[in-house]
């Protein structure tokens, strides 16, 4: 097993020990930075794997509001227009944090067993459903509690929220167990790339296509 290593977590240096990355801890971090950045912005995360973790969440954070954004129908085409020129942005670099995670990870994992399941999903991948699920319960909670909702409203809500964190801990016991087979050896992954297609001239036609002003 690989010898204990050190994170800063929270201003705070930590053992983290059989382990490259912890769940509980990645977890935790989400939904403080879901909170805090509701106030203010935190300084920055400058070692890894949290500074792709918090890129990756802040990516998330801020396609959530601009989603929400996109939604409204009376500020103009113009607010649409920028909102989704704000989720395009956030999403490209929501997947570039994914794949800086999984690059890192992969690179220390011990070479897989000659008969390890493949595993379709990622760590990063994981760690970005996570960091959306921290977002959704946030959100959800407030509508529970919303005092200009009716009863049935914050009723609906509450419900699916205790369900929101049902699947939430699943899904965190889940990274977790696939972290230690990948560390044993019992199963293994591939890092795979996104390819995102929109955003990119060269392979868009509606932007390679467009005519050319005179």
């Amino acid at each position: 097993m690989p010898s204990a290593r050190r994170w800063l977590l929270c201003g705070l240096e930590i053992e983290m020990k059989n382990s490259l990355i912890n769940a509980e801890e990645i977890v935790q971090l989400q939904i403080e930075w879901t909170h805090r950045w509701h106030e203010a912005p935190t300084p920055p995360k400058t070692v890894e794997p949290w500074v792709a973790i918090e890129r990756n969440h802040r990516m998330n954070f801020d396609l959530w509001h601009a989603e929400d954004m996109a939604r409204r129908d009376d500020l103009g085409p113009a607010s649409v227009r920028d909102a989704k020129r704000t989720i395009d942005r956030c999403n490209q670099l929501r997947n570039d944090a994914i794949e800086q995670f999984d690059v890192r990870l992969l690179g220390q994992l011990p070479p897989a067993g000659s008969d390890a399941a493949l595993h379709s999903e990622t760590p990063g991948m994981i760690v970005d459903r996570l960091s959306i699920m921290a977002l959704k319960i946030y959100h959800m909670h407030i509508e529970a509690a919303r005092e200009s909702a009716d009863d049935e409203h914050r009723r609906k809500c509450s419900h699916k929220c205790a369900a929101l964190k049902e699947q939430h801990d699943d899904l965190k016991r889940c990274l977790q167990v696939l972290m230690d087979e990948l560390q044993s050896g019992a199963r293994q992954c591939k890092l795979y790339r996104q390819f995102k297609m929109y955003n990119d001239a060269r392979l868009n036609p509606q932007l390679y296509q467009k005519p050319t002003r005179s």
